[in-house]
Protein backbone atom coordinates (compact mmCIF):
# COMPACT_ATOMS: atom_id res chain seq x y z
CA UNK A 1 0.00 0.00 0.00
CA UNK A 2 1.09 3.84 -0.78
CA UNK A 3 1.41 6.14 2.14
CA UNK A 4 3.23 9.07 0.29
CA UNK A 5 0.71 11.56 0.71
CA UNK A 6 0.21 12.96 -2.70
CA UNK A 7 -0.41 8.77 -3.46
CA UNK A 8 -2.64 9.12 -0.88
CA UNK A 9 -4.35 11.93 -1.98
CA UNK A 10 -4.34 10.19 -5.72
CA UNK A 11 -6.03 7.06 -4.21
CA UNK A 12 -8.50 8.99 -2.23
CA UNK A 13 -9.14 10.97 -5.81
CA UNK A 14 -10.01 7.93 -7.69
CA UNK A 15 -12.45 7.17 -4.36
CA UNK A 16 -14.40 10.64 -5.31
CA UNK A 17 -14.32 9.60 -8.84
CA UNK A 18 -16.19 5.65 -8.15
CA UNK A 19 -18.90 7.43 -5.98
CA UNK A 20 -19.29 9.90 -8.57
CA UNK A 21 -17.80 8.99 -12.45
CA UNK A 22 -19.98 12.04 -14.12
CA UNK A 23 -17.83 14.13 -11.83
CA UNK A 24 -14.83 12.13 -13.55
CA UNK A 25 -16.31 12.65 -16.76
CA UNK A 26 -17.38 16.15 -16.85
CA UNK A 27 -14.03 17.52 -15.85
CA UNK A 28 -12.65 15.54 -18.73
CA UNK A 29 -10.73 13.00 -16.78
CA UNK A 30 -10.16 9.71 -18.94
CA UNK A 31 -11.33 6.11 -17.74
CA UNK A 32 -15.02 6.75 -16.51
CA UNK A 33 -17.19 7.48 -19.11
CA UNK A 34 -19.10 4.61 -19.31
CA UNK A 35 -19.85 4.68 -15.95
CA UNK A 36 -22.83 5.85 -13.56
CA UNK A 37 -22.57 5.86 -9.81
CA UNK A 38 -23.54 2.31 -8.22
CA UNK A 39 -26.03 3.82 -5.46
CA UNK A 40 -26.97 0.28 -3.45
CA UNK A 41 -26.18 -0.60 -0.27
CA UNK A 42 -23.79 -3.27 -0.80
CA UNK A 43 -21.63 -0.41 -3.14
CA UNK A 44 -21.70 2.24 -0.84
CA UNK A 45 -20.67 0.24 2.27
CA UNK A 46 -17.70 -0.88 0.30
CA UNK A 47 -16.75 2.59 -0.76
CA UNK A 48 -17.05 3.35 3.04
CA UNK A 49 -14.27 0.82 3.51
CA UNK A 50 -12.13 2.07 1.44
CA UNK A 51 -12.23 5.53 2.07
CA UNK A 52 -11.71 4.61 5.87
CA UNK A 53 -8.39 2.52 5.34
CA UNK A 54 -6.89 5.74 2.98
CA UNK A 55 -8.05 8.01 5.97
CA UNK A 56 -6.55 5.73 8.47
CA UNK A 57 -2.75 5.16 6.50
CA UNK A 58 -2.99 9.32 5.78
CA UNK A 59 -3.50 10.57 9.58
CA UNK A 60 -0.13 7.67 10.09
CA UNK A 61 1.75 9.84 7.97
CA UNK A 62 3.89 11.80 10.76
CA UNK A 63 3.52 15.19 9.24
CA UNK A 64 6.63 16.12 10.99
CA UNK A 65 9.00 17.22 7.96
CA UNK A 66 6.28 16.95 5.20
CA UNK A 67 6.90 20.05 3.02
CA UNK A 68 3.87 22.89 3.32
CA UNK A 69 1.98 21.76 0.25
CA UNK A 70 2.34 17.69 1.56
CA UNK A 71 1.10 18.89 5.30
CA UNK A 72 -1.99 20.82 3.79
CA UNK A 73 -2.57 17.77 1.16
CA UNK A 74 -2.71 15.95 4.21
CA UNK A 75 -5.10 17.57 6.29
CA UNK A 76 -7.01 18.48 3.65
CA UNK A 77 -7.36 14.39 2.67
CA UNK A 78 -8.44 13.16 6.02
CA UNK A 79 -11.00 16.07 6.06
CA UNK A 80 -12.31 15.10 2.71
CA UNK A 81 -12.52 11.13 3.15
CA UNK A 82 -13.99 12.21 6.82
CA UNK A 83 -16.79 14.00 5.12
CA UNK A 84 -17.33 11.40 2.34
CA UNK A 85 -18.19 8.68 5.09
CA UNK A 86 -20.42 11.48 6.91
CA UNK A 87 -22.60 11.36 3.43
CA UNK A 88 -22.29 7.86 2.87
CA UNK A 89 -23.94 7.44 6.88
CA UNK A 90 -26.58 10.32 6.27
CA UNK A 91 -28.30 7.52 3.46
CA UNK A 92 -29.53 10.89 1.92
CA UNK A 93 -29.88 8.92 -1.65
CA UNK A 94 -32.94 7.12 0.60
CA UNK A 95 -35.08 10.11 0.96
CA UNK A 96 -34.21 12.63 -1.70
CA UNK A 97 -36.99 12.92 -4.14
CA UNK A 98 -36.65 15.92 -5.58
CA UNK A 99 -36.90 18.07 -9.31
CA UNK A 100 -33.37 19.70 -7.81
CA UNK A 101 -30.24 18.76 -9.31
CA UNK A 102 -29.51 16.85 -6.14
CA UNK A 103 -32.08 14.28 -6.59
CA UNK A 104 -30.95 10.88 -8.80
CA UNK A 105 -33.29 11.70 -11.79
CA UNK A 106 -32.72 14.97 -12.13
CA UNK A 107 -28.98 14.51 -11.75
CA UNK A 108 -29.04 11.91 -15.03
CA UNK A 109 -31.11 14.73 -17.08
CA UNK A 110 -28.74 17.56 -16.31
CA UNK A 111 -25.58 16.41 -16.39
CA UNK A 112 -25.15 13.74 -19.33
CA UNK A 113 -25.64 16.49 -22.01
CA UNK A 114 -22.20 18.16 -20.42
CA UNK A 115 -20.17 15.35 -21.12
CA UNK A 116 -18.69 16.31 -24.82
CA UNK A 117 -19.24 13.89 -27.50
CA UNK A 118 -15.92 15.07 -30.14
CA UNK A 119 -14.82 11.35 -30.89
CA UNK A 120 -15.64 8.13 -31.51
CA UNK A 121 -14.61 7.17 -27.69
CA UNK A 122 -16.66 9.34 -26.44
CA UNK A 123 -19.37 8.80 -28.28
CA UNK A 124 -19.34 4.80 -27.73
CA UNK A 125 -19.06 5.47 -24.13
CA UNK A 126 -22.08 7.81 -24.00
CA UNK A 127 -23.96 4.78 -25.65
CA UNK A 128 -22.81 2.63 -22.70
CA UNK A 129 -23.70 5.31 -20.73
CA UNK A 130 -27.14 5.71 -21.56
CA UNK A 131 -28.24 2.00 -21.41
CA UNK A 132 -26.72 1.74 -17.60
CA UNK A 133 -29.83 4.36 -17.00
CA UNK A 134 -32.21 1.74 -16.15
CA UNK A 135 -30.26 -0.35 -13.19
CA UNK A 136 -28.89 3.43 -12.29
CA UNK A 137 -32.97 3.90 -11.64
CA UNK A 138 -33.84 0.60 -10.32
CA UNK A 139 -30.84 1.07 -7.79
CA UNK A 140 -32.20 4.25 -6.84
CA UNK A 141 -35.89 3.00 -6.74
CA UNK A 142 -34.37 0.44 -4.26
CA UNK A 143 -32.58 2.59 -1.83
CA UNK A 144 -36.11 4.40 -1.84
CA UNK A 145 -38.19 1.61 -0.72
CA UNK A 146 -35.09 1.12 1.88
CA UNK A 147 -36.21 4.33 3.19
CA UNK A 148 -39.70 4.11 3.74
CA UNK A 149 -39.08 0.31 5.64
CA UNK A 150 -36.67 2.53 7.82
CA UNK A 151 -38.73 5.21 8.04
CA UNK A 152 -36.22 7.83 6.07
CA UNK A 153 -39.38 9.09 3.81
CA UNK A 154 -39.08 11.84 1.27
CA UNK A 155 -41.41 15.49 1.30
CA UNK A 156 -44.58 14.82 -0.36
CA UNK A 157 -44.28 18.21 -2.53
CA UNK A 158 -40.92 17.35 -3.66
CA UNK A 159 -42.20 13.84 -4.93
CA UNK A 160 -44.65 15.97 -7.13
CA UNK A 161 -41.91 18.18 -8.19
CA UNK A 162 -40.22 15.32 -9.23
CA UNK A 163 -43.00 13.30 -11.08
CA UNK A 164 -43.33 17.02 -12.82
CA UNK A 165 -40.40 17.17 -13.70
CA UNK A 166 -40.28 13.86 -15.73
CA UNK A 167 -43.80 14.01 -16.79
CA UNK A 168 -42.03 17.59 -18.75
CA UNK A 169 -39.07 15.58 -20.03
CA UNK A 170 -41.23 12.23 -21.33
CA UNK A 171 -43.78 14.89 -23.26
CA UNK A 172 -40.94 16.47 -24.80
CA UNK A 173 -38.35 13.65 -27.30
CA UNK A 174 -38.12 16.05 -29.98
CA UNK A 175 -36.29 18.30 -27.25
CA UNK A 176 -34.79 15.78 -25.34
CA UNK A 177 -31.81 17.12 -23.54
CA UNK A 178 -29.96 13.67 -23.48
CA UNK A 179 -29.63 14.73 -27.08
CA UNK A 180 -28.87 18.18 -27.20
CA UNK A 181 -25.52 17.83 -28.71
CA UNK A 182 -24.79 18.00 -32.39
CA UNK A 183 -23.24 14.72 -33.82
CA UNK A 184 -22.69 12.28 -36.73
CA UNK A 185 -25.69 11.21 -38.32
CA UNK A 186 -25.35 7.80 -37.75
CA UNK A 187 -24.77 8.48 -34.16
CA UNK A 188 -27.70 10.80 -33.76
CA UNK A 189 -29.63 7.89 -35.18
CA UNK A 190 -28.04 5.53 -32.48
CA UNK A 191 -28.88 7.82 -29.63
CA UNK A 192 -31.95 8.18 -30.52
CA UNK A 193 -33.02 4.50 -30.86
CA UNK A 194 -31.68 3.97 -26.99
CA UNK A 195 -33.39 6.70 -25.54
CA UNK A 196 -36.45 5.75 -27.31
CA UNK A 197 -36.06 2.14 -26.28
CA UNK A 198 -34.03 2.25 -23.32
CA UNK A 199 -33.87 5.60 -21.18
CA UNK A 200 -37.23 6.88 -21.91
CA UNK A 201 -39.40 3.65 -20.66
CA UNK A 202 -36.65 3.86 -18.35
CA UNK A 203 -37.49 7.07 -16.54
CA UNK A 204 -41.11 6.53 -17.28
CA UNK A 205 -40.90 3.57 -14.69
CA UNK A 206 -39.14 5.63 -12.13
CA UNK A 207 -42.16 7.99 -12.50
CA UNK A 208 -44.29 5.37 -12.30
CA UNK A 209 -42.45 4.19 -9.18
CA UNK A 210 -42.40 7.63 -6.97
CA UNK A 211 -46.45 8.12 -8.04
CA UNK A 212 -47.32 4.39 -6.78
CA UNK A 213 -45.39 3.65 -4.31
CA UNK A 214 -43.43 6.78 -2.41
CA UNK A 215 -45.59 9.37 -3.12
CA UNK A 216 -48.04 8.07 -0.41
CA UNK A 217 -45.19 8.34 2.03
CA UNK A 218 -44.42 11.88 1.68
CA UNK A 219 -44.03 13.90 4.55
CA UNK A 220 -46.05 17.08 4.51
CA UNK A 221 -45.68 20.63 4.54
CA UNK A 222 -45.30 20.87 8.18
CA UNK A 223 -42.51 18.51 8.45
CA UNK A 224 -40.09 18.83 5.92
CA UNK A 225 -37.17 19.30 7.79
CA UNK A 226 -35.10 16.05 8.65
CA UNK A 227 -35.64 16.06 12.06
CA UNK A 228 -38.35 14.48 11.76
CA UNK A 229 -36.83 11.74 10.42
CA UNK A 230 -35.32 8.65 12.59
CA UNK A 231 -32.45 10.32 13.89
CA UNK A 232 -32.91 13.44 12.54
CA UNK A 233 -31.29 15.93 14.80
CA UNK A 234 -27.83 13.96 14.88
CA UNK A 235 -28.43 13.92 10.82
CA UNK A 236 -28.76 17.44 10.45
CA UNK A 237 -25.98 18.49 12.88
CA UNK A 238 -24.05 15.88 11.04
CA UNK A 239 -24.88 17.18 7.34
CA UNK A 240 -24.49 21.05 8.85
CA UNK A 241 -20.88 20.00 9.60
CA UNK A 242 -20.51 18.42 6.09
CA UNK A 243 -21.36 21.78 4.44
CA UNK A 244 -19.79 23.97 7.03
CA UNK A 245 -16.52 21.97 7.19
CA UNK A 246 -17.20 23.63 11.00
CA UNK A 247 -18.71 21.73 14.37
CA UNK A 248 -21.10 25.13 14.58
CA UNK A 249 -24.33 24.35 16.10
CA UNK A 250 -27.96 24.59 14.38
CA UNK A 251 -28.44 26.77 17.53
CA UNK A 252 -25.40 29.31 16.58
CA UNK A 253 -25.68 29.67 13.21
CA UNK A 254 -29.74 30.30 13.53
CA UNK A 255 -28.77 33.32 15.45
CA UNK A 256 -25.82 34.34 13.25
CA UNK A 257 -28.44 34.90 10.85
CA UNK A 258 -30.52 36.53 12.72
CA UNK A 259 -27.90 38.70 13.89
CA UNK A 260 -27.14 39.42 10.34
CA UNK A 261 -30.55 40.10 9.11
CA UNK A 262 -30.65 43.02 12.00
CA UNK A 263 -27.50 44.50 10.66
CA UNK A 264 -28.53 44.65 7.32
CA UNK A 265 -31.14 47.40 8.07
CA UNK A 266 -29.35 50.59 7.62
CA UNK A 267 -27.75 49.64 5.00
CA UNK A 268 -30.87 49.02 2.95
CA UNK A 269 -32.00 52.69 4.76
CA UNK A 270 -28.73 54.04 2.88
CA UNK A 271 -29.14 52.77 -0.51
CA UNK A 272 -32.97 52.07 -0.55
CA UNK A 273 -33.06 56.36 0.29
CA UNK A 274 -31.06 56.85 -2.50
CA UNK A 275 -32.97 54.56 -4.83
CA UNK A 276 -36.84 54.96 -3.74
CA UNK A 277 -36.27 58.14 -1.70
CA UNK A 278 -37.17 56.03 1.95
CA UNK A 279 -35.25 54.39 4.41
CA UNK A 280 -38.20 52.40 5.66
CA UNK A 281 -37.09 48.93 5.08
CA UNK A 282 -40.81 47.31 4.46
CA UNK A 283 -41.35 49.74 2.14
CA UNK A 284 -38.40 49.34 -0.03
CA UNK A 285 -39.16 45.78 -0.29
CA UNK A 286 -42.54 46.42 -1.62
CA UNK A 287 -40.73 48.53 -3.99
CA UNK A 288 -38.24 45.99 -4.96
CA UNK A 289 -40.44 43.24 -5.00
CA UNK A 290 -43.42 45.24 -6.89
CA UNK A 291 -42.12 48.18 -9.10
CA UNK A 292 -42.16 46.96 -12.94
CA UNK A 293 -38.75 49.01 -13.80
CA UNK A 294 -37.39 45.86 -11.12
CA UNK A 295 -38.51 43.20 -13.93
CA UNK A 296 -36.63 42.55 -16.56
CA UNK A 297 -38.16 42.62 -20.73
CA UNK A 298 -37.15 39.43 -21.54
CA UNK A 299 -34.85 36.87 -21.17
CA UNK A 300 -32.42 38.77 -23.73
CA UNK A 301 -32.50 41.25 -21.61
CA UNK A 302 -30.97 39.54 -18.40
CA UNK A 303 -28.72 37.35 -20.43
CA UNK A 304 -27.01 40.61 -21.83
CA UNK A 305 -26.94 42.06 -18.68
CA UNK A 306 -24.86 39.02 -17.16
CA UNK A 307 -22.38 39.59 -20.12
CA UNK A 308 -22.20 43.43 -19.22
CA UNK A 309 -21.65 42.34 -15.29
CA UNK A 310 -18.75 39.34 -16.05
CA UNK A 311 -17.18 41.63 -18.64
CA UNK A 312 -16.73 44.66 -16.63
CA UNK A 313 -15.39 42.23 -13.64
CA UNK A 314 -12.65 40.38 -16.29
CA UNK A 315 -11.36 44.29 -17.07
CA UNK A 316 -11.05 45.15 -13.37
CA UNK A 317 -9.45 41.91 -11.74
CA UNK A 318 -5.76 42.55 -12.38
CA UNK A 319 -5.58 45.11 -9.75
CA UNK A 320 -6.92 43.13 -7.17
CA UNK A 321 -5.36 39.76 -7.90
CA UNK A 322 -1.98 38.49 -8.76
CA UNK A 323 -2.99 35.12 -10.33
CA UNK A 324 -5.40 35.27 -13.46
CA UNK A 325 -7.83 32.82 -14.94
CA UNK A 326 -6.52 31.80 -18.10
CA UNK A 327 -9.74 31.41 -19.59
CA UNK A 328 -12.99 32.79 -20.20
CA UNK A 329 -16.07 32.21 -18.58
CA UNK A 330 -19.04 30.97 -20.96
CA UNK A 331 -22.92 32.40 -20.44
CA UNK A 332 -26.07 30.53 -21.18
CA UNK A 333 -29.68 29.75 -20.33
CA UNK A 334 -30.48 27.18 -18.08
CA UNK A 335 -31.57 24.49 -20.58
CA UNK A 336 -35.74 25.13 -20.56
CA UNK A 337 -36.10 21.05 -19.48
CA UNK A 338 -34.43 22.15 -16.09
CA UNK A 339 -35.60 25.49 -15.87
CA UNK A 340 -38.77 25.71 -13.84
CA UNK A 341 -36.78 24.14 -10.73
CA UNK A 342 -33.39 25.14 -11.37
CA UNK A 343 -31.64 28.29 -9.29
CA UNK A 344 -31.77 31.45 -10.36
CA UNK A 345 -28.15 30.99 -11.38
CA UNK A 346 -25.53 28.24 -11.04
CA UNK A 347 -22.07 28.00 -12.15
CA UNK A 348 -20.66 24.64 -14.33
CA UNK A 349 -17.21 24.46 -13.83
CA UNK A 350 -14.40 24.11 -16.97
CA UNK A 351 -13.12 20.49 -17.98
CA UNK A 352 -9.54 19.71 -17.43
CA UNK A 353 -8.78 19.10 -20.69
CA UNK A 354 -9.94 22.33 -22.03
CA UNK A 355 -12.34 20.94 -23.61
CA UNK A 356 -15.06 22.93 -22.23
CA UNK A 357 -14.96 25.56 -20.31
CA UNK A 358 -16.96 27.05 -17.40
CA UNK A 359 -20.53 27.85 -17.92
CA UNK A 360 -22.34 30.71 -15.86
CA UNK A 361 -25.94 29.48 -16.47
CA UNK A 362 -28.72 32.31 -15.71
CA UNK A 363 -32.30 31.25 -15.50
CA UNK A 364 -34.42 33.25 -18.06
CA UNK A 365 -37.49 31.11 -17.03
CA UNK A 366 -40.14 33.33 -16.86
CA UNK A 367 -37.83 35.98 -16.99
CA UNK A 368 -40.69 38.66 -16.41
CA UNK A 369 -40.79 38.15 -13.44
CA UNK A 370 -37.04 37.61 -12.27
CA UNK A 371 -35.40 40.53 -10.04
CA UNK A 372 -33.66 42.79 -12.34
CA UNK A 373 -31.09 43.86 -8.97
CA UNK A 374 -29.66 40.58 -8.33
CA UNK A 375 -27.93 40.23 -11.70
CA UNK A 376 -24.94 41.52 -11.07
CA UNK A 377 -24.34 39.92 -7.77
CA UNK A 378 -24.94 36.49 -8.97
CA UNK A 379 -22.57 37.28 -12.20
CA UNK A 380 -19.94 37.73 -9.62
CA UNK A 381 -20.84 35.10 -7.17
CA UNK A 382 -20.79 32.81 -10.08
CA UNK A 383 -18.48 34.04 -12.68
CA UNK A 384 -16.09 36.44 -11.57
CA UNK A 385 -14.70 37.30 -9.67
CA UNK A 386 -16.38 34.35 -8.01
CA UNK A 387 -16.74 30.49 -8.68
CA UNK A 388 -15.32 31.01 -12.30
CA UNK A 389 -12.46 32.73 -11.30
CA UNK A 390 -11.85 30.26 -7.98
CA UNK A 391 -12.28 26.95 -9.78
CA UNK A 392 -10.39 28.10 -12.88
CA UNK A 393 -7.37 28.86 -11.04
CA UNK A 394 -7.43 25.74 -9.07
CA UNK A 395 -7.29 23.81 -11.87
CA UNK A 396 -4.16 25.66 -13.28
CA UNK A 397 -2.26 24.42 -9.72
CA UNK A 398 -0.53 21.76 -11.81
CA UNK A 399 2.31 21.69 -9.05
CA UNK A 400 -0.39 20.19 -6.51
CA UNK A 401 -1.88 16.65 -6.53
CA UNK A 402 -4.97 16.53 -8.45
CA UNK A 403 -6.97 16.11 -5.66
CA UNK A 404 -6.34 19.65 -4.25
CA UNK A 405 -7.27 20.90 -7.99
CA UNK A 406 -10.65 19.95 -8.33
CA UNK A 407 -12.51 18.86 -4.93
CA UNK A 408 -14.31 21.85 -3.72
CA UNK A 409 -15.57 22.01 -0.11
CA UNK A 410 -18.91 24.02 0.16
CA UNK A 411 -18.11 26.17 2.83
CA UNK A 412 -15.11 27.54 0.68
CA UNK A 413 -16.20 27.28 -2.49
CA UNK A 414 -19.32 28.98 -1.67
CA UNK A 415 -17.90 31.27 0.86
CA UNK A 416 -15.71 32.60 -1.42
CA UNK A 417 -18.57 33.40 -4.06
CA UNK A 418 -20.01 35.20 -1.13
CA UNK A 419 -16.70 37.25 -0.17
CA UNK A 420 -16.68 38.29 -3.92
CA UNK A 421 -20.21 39.56 -3.56
CA UNK A 422 -19.42 42.48 -1.70
CA UNK A 423 -15.80 42.35 -2.95
CA UNK A 424 -17.13 43.60 -6.06
CA UNK A 425 -18.24 46.69 -4.37
CA UNK A 426 -15.04 47.28 -3.28
CA UNK A 427 -13.68 47.19 -6.51
CA UNK A 428 -16.70 49.24 -8.06
CA UNK A 429 -18.28 46.62 -10.06
CA UNK A 430 -21.81 47.52 -9.19
CA UNK A 431 -23.36 50.42 -12.17
CA UNK A 432 -25.99 51.80 -9.70
CA UNK A 433 -27.36 51.84 -6.46
CA UNK A 434 -30.29 49.70 -7.74
CA UNK A 435 -27.54 46.29 -8.13
CA UNK A 436 -25.85 47.21 -4.72
CA UNK A 437 -29.55 46.96 -3.75
CA UNK A 438 -28.94 43.50 -5.19
CA UNK A 439 -26.19 42.97 -3.41
CA UNK A 440 -28.04 43.39 0.16
CA UNK A 441 -30.75 41.43 -1.24
CA UNK A 442 -28.27 38.50 -1.55
CA UNK A 443 -27.06 39.24 1.92
CA UNK A 444 -30.42 38.73 3.22
CA UNK A 445 -31.06 35.56 1.58
CA UNK A 446 -27.56 33.97 2.61
CA UNK A 447 -28.45 35.49 6.06
CA UNK A 448 -31.66 33.60 5.77
CA UNK A 449 -30.63 30.85 5.00
CA UNK A 450 -29.01 30.52 8.09
CA UNK A 451 -32.48 30.54 9.84
CA UNK A 452 -34.83 29.14 7.51
CA UNK A 453 -32.02 26.02 7.13
CA UNK A 454 -32.09 25.37 10.75
CA UNK A 455 -35.30 26.38 11.46
CA UNK A 456 -36.99 23.92 9.40
CA UNK A 457 -34.29 20.92 9.52
CA UNK A 458 -33.42 21.36 13.29
CA UNK A 459 -36.35 23.20 15.30
CA UNK A 460 -38.94 21.66 13.27
CA UNK A 461 -40.71 25.18 10.98
CA UNK A 462 -42.72 24.38 8.34
CA UNK A 463 -42.66 25.35 4.76
CA UNK A 464 -44.80 28.05 5.58
CA UNK A 465 -42.98 29.37 8.61
CA UNK A 466 -39.93 29.54 6.30
CA UNK A 467 -41.67 30.64 3.51
CA UNK A 468 -42.95 33.53 5.47
CA UNK A 469 -39.56 34.98 7.18
CA UNK A 470 -37.98 35.04 4.05
CA UNK A 471 -41.03 37.11 2.58
CA UNK A 472 -40.83 39.38 5.75
CA UNK A 473 -36.82 39.54 5.97
CA UNK A 474 -35.91 39.25 2.27
CA UNK A 475 -37.03 41.88 -1.01
CA UNK A 476 -37.25 38.08 -3.10
CA UNK A 477 -39.72 37.20 -5.10
CA UNK A 478 -42.83 34.90 -4.78
CA UNK A 479 -40.99 32.54 -7.01
CA UNK A 480 -37.51 32.47 -6.06
CA UNK A 481 -39.18 31.72 -2.30
CA UNK A 482 -40.89 29.35 -3.32
CA UNK A 483 -37.79 27.87 -5.60
CA UNK A 484 -35.44 28.72 -2.61
CA UNK A 485 -37.11 26.96 -0.08
CA UNK A 486 -37.68 23.34 -1.75
CA UNK A 487 -33.94 23.17 -2.30
CA UNK A 488 -33.04 24.20 1.34
CA UNK A 489 -35.66 20.88 2.39
CA UNK A 490 -34.01 18.87 -0.53
CA UNK A 491 -30.50 19.61 0.41
CA UNK A 492 -30.44 19.76 3.93
CA UNK A 493 -27.47 21.84 5.24
CA UNK A 494 -25.84 23.05 1.93
CA UNK A 495 -27.67 26.07 2.44
CA UNK A 496 -25.63 26.83 5.23
CA UNK A 497 -22.09 26.78 3.60
CA UNK A 498 -22.16 30.48 2.13
CA UNK A 499 -22.25 32.82 4.92
CA UNK A 500 -20.37 30.52 7.14
CA UNK A 501 -17.36 30.54 4.18
CA UNK A 502 -17.95 34.40 3.92
CA UNK A 503 -17.04 35.17 7.68
CA UNK A 504 -14.44 32.94 7.95
CA UNK A 505 -12.85 34.23 4.99
CA UNK A 506 -13.20 38.08 6.10
CA UNK A 507 -12.35 37.47 9.49
CA UNK A 508 -8.68 35.97 7.71
CA UNK A 509 -8.70 39.22 6.01
CA UNK A 510 -8.72 41.32 9.08
CA UNK A 511 -6.19 38.74 11.41
CA UNK A 512 -3.81 39.19 7.95
CA UNK A 513 -4.74 43.37 7.94
CA UNK A 514 -3.74 43.46 11.68
CA UNK A 515 -0.77 41.35 11.59
CA UNK A 516 0.56 43.13 8.36
CA UNK A 517 -0.28 46.83 8.81
CA UNK A 518 0.79 48.51 6.22
CA UNK A 519 2.42 45.36 4.51
CA UNK A 520 -1.01 44.44 3.67
CA UNK A 521 -1.44 43.56 0.00
CA UNK A 522 -4.91 42.61 -1.17
CA UNK A 523 -4.07 41.02 -4.42
CA UNK A 524 -1.58 38.72 -1.83
CA UNK A 525 -4.30 37.87 0.43
CA UNK A 526 -6.34 36.57 -2.44
CA UNK A 527 -3.65 34.74 -4.15
CA UNK A 528 -2.94 33.08 -0.95
CA UNK A 529 -6.41 32.27 -0.27
CA UNK A 530 -6.91 31.13 -3.83
CA UNK A 531 -3.50 29.61 -4.21
CA UNK A 532 -4.00 26.48 -2.61
CA UNK A 533 -6.87 24.97 -4.08
CA UNK A 534 -10.11 24.57 -2.50
CA UNK A 535 -9.50 23.52 1.73
CA UNK A 536 -11.85 23.14 4.78
CA UNK A 537 -12.09 26.43 6.47
CA UNK A 538 -10.04 24.93 9.31
CA UNK A 539 -7.29 24.18 7.09
CA UNK A 540 -7.67 27.81 5.27
CA UNK A 541 -7.47 29.19 8.33
CA UNK A 542 -3.51 27.71 9.30
CA UNK A 543 -2.49 28.61 5.45
CA UNK A 544 -3.51 32.09 5.87
CA UNK A 545 -2.35 32.42 9.39
CA UNK A 546 0.99 31.04 8.40
CA UNK A 547 1.39 33.53 5.70
CA UNK A 548 0.38 36.96 7.79
CA UNK A 549 1.52 36.10 10.77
Amino acid sequence: MTNTVPQLADELLQLVFRADPMYASILGVPGHGRELADRSAAAQDDLRVRIEDVAARTTAVDPAGLSVDDAVTRAMVIHHAGQMIDEIDSRQIEFTISDLFIAPAAELIMTLPMVPLNDDEARDDYLARLRAVPAYLESVAARHREGVAAGRVPVERLVRNAIAHLDRYLAAPETDPLARQEVPEAFAAAREEVLATVVRPAFAAYKQALADEFLQHGRPDDKVGVCHLPGGDELYRTLARVHTTTDRTPDDLHQTGLDIIERLTEEYAEVGERVFGTRDRTEIFARMTTDPAMRWRDADELLASAQEAVSRAEAAVPGWFGRLASQQCKIEAVPAADAPGAPAAFYLWPSMDGQRPGIYFANTHKAEERDRFVSEVMAFHEAVPGHHFQIQLAQELTHLPMFRRVVNPNAYAEGWGLYTERLAEEMGLYSSDTYRLGMLAMDSMRAGRLVVDTGMHALGWSRQQAVDFLRENTPMSGLDIANEIDRYIAYPGQALSYMVGRLEIQRLRGVAEEALGDRFDIRAFHDVVLGNGSLPLAVLADVVTAWAV
